[in-house]
Protein backbone atom coordinates (compact mmCIF):
# COMPACT_ATOMS: atom_id res chain seq x y z
CA UNK A 1 0.00 0.00 0.00
CA UNK A 2 1.33 3.34 -1.19
CA UNK A 3 1.56 5.77 2.05
CA UNK A 4 0.94 9.77 1.81
CA UNK A 5 4.64 10.11 2.33
CA UNK A 6 6.11 7.59 -0.67
CA UNK A 7 3.27 9.38 -2.68
CA UNK A 8 4.99 12.84 -2.00
CA UNK A 9 7.72 11.56 -2.29
CA UNK A 10 7.21 10.41 -6.11
CA UNK A 11 4.90 13.30 -6.89
CA UNK A 12 8.07 15.69 -5.81
CA UNK A 13 10.40 13.85 -8.50
CA UNK A 14 12.84 15.30 -10.47
CA UNK A 15 13.03 13.50 -13.47
CA UNK A 16 16.54 15.28 -14.57
CA UNK A 17 18.46 13.87 -11.23
CA UNK A 18 19.02 10.46 -11.81
CA UNK A 19 19.15 9.63 -7.70
CA UNK A 20 15.45 11.38 -7.16
CA UNK A 21 14.15 9.51 -10.10
CA UNK A 22 15.87 6.10 -8.32
CA UNK A 23 14.84 6.64 -4.87
CA UNK A 24 11.19 7.36 -5.79
CA UNK A 25 10.90 5.05 -8.62
CA UNK A 26 13.25 2.13 -8.06
CA UNK A 27 14.20 -0.65 -10.56
CA UNK A 28 10.68 -0.12 -12.54
CA UNK A 29 11.63 3.59 -13.00
CA UNK A 30 14.83 2.83 -14.86
CA UNK A 31 12.75 0.33 -17.44
CA UNK A 32 9.99 3.20 -17.81
CA UNK A 33 12.94 5.70 -18.48
CA UNK A 34 14.65 3.53 -21.12
CA UNK A 35 11.52 3.04 -23.21
CA UNK A 36 10.73 6.61 -22.80
CA UNK A 37 13.75 7.92 -23.63
CA UNK A 38 14.64 5.12 -26.55
CA UNK A 39 11.05 5.00 -27.39
CA UNK A 40 9.16 8.35 -27.22
CA UNK A 41 10.16 11.84 -28.50
CA UNK A 42 8.59 13.58 -25.05
CA UNK A 43 11.28 11.70 -23.46
CA UNK A 44 14.81 13.25 -25.63
CA UNK A 45 15.44 15.40 -22.41
CA UNK A 46 15.53 12.14 -19.82
CA UNK A 47 19.23 11.27 -17.90
CA UNK A 48 19.82 7.67 -20.24
CA UNK A 49 23.40 7.31 -18.73
CA UNK A 50 23.48 8.73 -16.01
CA UNK A 51 20.03 6.81 -14.43
CA UNK A 52 22.18 3.65 -15.82
CA UNK A 53 25.13 4.37 -14.61
CA UNK A 54 23.63 5.21 -10.70
CA UNK A 55 21.43 2.38 -10.66
CA UNK A 56 24.41 0.25 -11.10
CA UNK A 57 26.59 2.07 -9.11
CA UNK A 58 23.30 1.86 -5.89
CA UNK A 59 23.06 -1.95 -6.35
CA UNK A 60 26.99 -2.78 -4.26
CA UNK A 61 25.33 -0.75 -1.12
CA UNK A 62 28.31 1.02 -0.83
CA UNK A 63 26.00 4.26 -0.60
CA UNK A 64 26.01 6.29 1.94
CA UNK A 65 22.73 7.33 0.97
CA UNK A 66 20.42 4.62 1.92
CA UNK A 67 19.22 3.36 -1.22
CA UNK A 68 20.01 -0.31 -2.12
CA UNK A 69 18.67 -1.61 -5.71
CA UNK A 70 19.00 -5.38 -6.76
CA UNK A 71 21.10 -5.97 -9.69
CA UNK A 72 19.18 -9.15 -11.32
CA UNK A 73 16.18 -7.42 -11.50
CA UNK A 74 17.41 -3.86 -12.51
CA UNK A 75 19.71 -5.46 -15.61
CA UNK A 76 16.45 -7.20 -16.46
CA UNK A 77 14.52 -3.69 -16.30
CA UNK A 78 16.99 -1.77 -18.07
CA UNK A 79 17.63 -3.98 -20.98
CA UNK A 80 13.68 -4.96 -21.37
CA UNK A 81 12.98 -0.72 -21.32
CA UNK A 82 15.78 -0.12 -23.88
CA UNK A 83 15.16 -3.09 -26.50
CA UNK A 84 11.25 -2.06 -26.48
CA UNK A 85 11.31 1.38 -26.37
CA UNK A 86 13.27 1.42 -29.75
CA UNK A 87 10.97 -1.09 -31.64
CA UNK A 88 8.46 0.99 -30.47
CA UNK A 89 9.74 4.50 -31.27
CA UNK A 90 10.52 2.75 -35.06
CA UNK A 91 7.42 1.64 -35.49
CA UNK A 92 5.72 5.23 -34.81
CA UNK A 93 8.25 6.01 -37.42
CA UNK A 94 6.85 4.32 -39.80
CA UNK A 95 3.96 5.36 -39.22
CA UNK A 96 3.92 9.39 -38.63
CA UNK A 97 7.62 9.89 -38.17
CA UNK A 98 8.02 12.49 -40.38
CA UNK A 99 5.36 15.28 -39.76
CA UNK A 100 5.65 14.36 -35.79
CA UNK A 101 9.27 15.65 -36.49
CA UNK A 102 8.51 18.55 -38.28
CA UNK A 103 5.87 19.36 -36.17
CA UNK A 104 7.74 19.82 -33.16
CA UNK A 105 9.37 23.16 -31.90
CA UNK A 106 12.02 22.14 -29.85
CA UNK A 107 15.04 22.88 -31.69
CA UNK A 108 17.57 20.42 -29.89
CA UNK A 109 14.73 17.50 -30.88
CA UNK A 110 15.34 18.96 -34.44
CA UNK A 111 18.98 18.95 -34.18
CA UNK A 112 19.39 15.84 -32.77
CA UNK A 113 17.06 14.36 -35.83
CA UNK A 114 19.57 16.07 -38.58
CA UNK A 115 22.29 13.45 -36.60
CA UNK A 116 20.32 11.16 -36.86
CA UNK A 117 19.46 11.27 -40.39
CA UNK A 118 23.37 11.97 -41.14
CA UNK A 119 24.10 8.84 -39.46
CA UNK A 120 21.97 6.63 -41.08
CA UNK A 121 23.54 7.93 -44.46
CA UNK A 122 26.97 8.11 -43.44
CA UNK A 123 27.34 5.14 -41.49
CA UNK A 124 24.39 2.84 -42.74
CA UNK A 125 22.17 1.37 -40.92
CA UNK A 126 23.85 -1.10 -38.86
CA UNK A 127 26.48 0.80 -37.23
CA UNK A 128 24.26 3.94 -37.04
CA UNK A 129 21.53 2.35 -35.03
CA UNK A 130 24.63 1.03 -32.73
CA UNK A 131 26.44 4.52 -32.55
CA UNK A 132 23.18 6.37 -31.80
CA UNK A 133 22.62 4.44 -28.71
CA UNK A 134 25.32 6.23 -26.83
CA UNK A 135 24.62 9.73 -27.99
CA UNK A 136 22.10 11.22 -26.32
CA UNK A 137 18.92 12.61 -28.36
CA UNK A 138 20.11 11.18 -30.98
CA UNK A 139 18.99 7.78 -29.51
CA UNK A 140 15.48 9.18 -29.08
CA UNK A 141 14.89 10.42 -32.64
CA UNK A 142 17.22 8.09 -34.65
CA UNK A 143 14.21 5.18 -34.11
CA UNK A 144 11.74 7.17 -35.23
CA UNK A 145 13.52 8.39 -38.13
CA UNK A 146 15.06 5.09 -39.07
CA UNK A 147 11.52 3.75 -39.02
CA UNK A 148 10.31 7.06 -41.81
CA UNK A 149 13.30 6.59 -43.96
CA UNK A 150 12.27 2.87 -44.39
CA UNK A 151 15.61 0.84 -42.48
CA UNK A 152 14.38 -2.80 -42.88
CA UNK A 153 12.96 -4.28 -39.88
CA UNK A 154 15.05 -7.06 -39.71
CA UNK A 155 18.28 -5.14 -39.84
CA UNK A 156 16.15 -2.45 -36.91
CA UNK A 157 15.82 -4.88 -34.88
CA UNK A 158 19.24 -6.74 -34.99
CA UNK A 159 20.74 -3.97 -34.68
CA UNK A 160 18.64 -1.49 -31.76
CA UNK A 161 19.08 -5.00 -29.77
CA UNK A 162 23.24 -5.48 -30.05
CA UNK A 163 23.16 -1.98 -29.53
CA UNK A 164 20.62 -1.37 -26.41
CA UNK A 165 21.78 -4.98 -24.68
CA UNK A 166 25.90 -3.16 -24.78
CA UNK A 167 24.47 0.25 -23.52
CA UNK A 168 22.34 -0.69 -20.95
CA UNK A 169 24.21 -3.39 -19.61
CA UNK A 170 27.24 -1.76 -20.50
CA UNK A 171 26.85 0.99 -18.27
CA UNK A 172 24.53 -0.65 -15.19
CA UNK A 173 27.52 -3.08 -14.77
CA UNK A 174 30.19 -0.51 -15.07
CA UNK A 175 28.40 1.51 -12.37
CA UNK A 176 27.97 -2.18 -10.34
CA UNK A 177 31.75 -2.84 -10.79
CA UNK A 178 33.19 0.99 -10.01
CA UNK A 179 30.86 0.77 -7.07
CA UNK A 180 31.84 -2.74 -5.60
CA UNK A 181 35.69 -1.73 -6.13
CA UNK A 182 35.41 2.08 -4.30
CA UNK A 183 34.04 2.44 -1.37
CA UNK A 184 31.47 5.69 -0.72
CA UNK A 185 31.96 6.32 -4.68
CA UNK A 186 28.59 8.09 -4.88
CA UNK A 187 30.25 10.81 -3.52
CA UNK A 188 32.33 11.38 -6.59
CA UNK A 189 29.06 10.65 -8.42
CA UNK A 190 29.38 13.71 -10.69
CA UNK A 191 32.39 13.58 -12.11
CA UNK A 192 31.89 10.27 -12.64
CA UNK A 193 28.76 11.00 -14.62
CA UNK A 194 31.07 13.65 -16.82
CA UNK A 195 33.47 11.06 -17.65
CA UNK A 196 30.62 7.95 -18.36
CA UNK A 197 29.11 10.46 -20.73
CA UNK A 198 32.17 11.21 -22.44
CA UNK A 199 34.01 7.78 -22.85
CA UNK A 200 30.37 6.73 -24.21
CA UNK A 201 30.89 8.96 -27.15
CA UNK A 202 34.05 7.39 -28.19
CA UNK A 203 32.61 4.86 -30.38
CA UNK A 204 31.25 7.39 -32.10
CA UNK A 205 34.25 9.47 -32.34
CA UNK A 206 36.31 6.76 -33.45
CA UNK A 207 33.90 6.26 -36.34
CA UNK A 208 33.76 10.04 -37.42
CA UNK A 209 37.82 10.05 -37.32
CA UNK A 210 37.94 6.48 -39.05
CA UNK A 211 35.76 8.18 -42.02
CA UNK A 212 37.81 11.59 -42.13
CA UNK A 213 40.78 9.33 -42.70
CA UNK A 214 39.32 7.19 -45.33
CA UNK A 215 37.50 10.41 -47.19
CA UNK A 216 41.31 11.85 -47.16
CA UNK A 217 42.56 8.79 -48.70
CA UNK A 218 40.36 9.04 -51.64
CA UNK A 219 40.76 12.66 -52.45
CA UNK A 220 44.69 12.22 -52.24
CA UNK A 221 43.66 9.48 -55.24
Amino acid sequence: MTTPTHLAAQLAVNVLDAHSLLAAFGVLGVGVVMFAETGLLIGFFLPGDTLLFTAGLLCTGSSDQGLHLSLGPLLVSAAVGALAGAQVGYLLGRKAGGPLLARSRSKKLREGAQRAEELLERYGHAKAVVLARFVPVVRTVLNPMAGALGVPVRTFTLWQVVGGLVWSLGLTLGGYALGSSIPNVDRYLLPLVALIVVLSLIPLLAEVLRARRATRAQEER
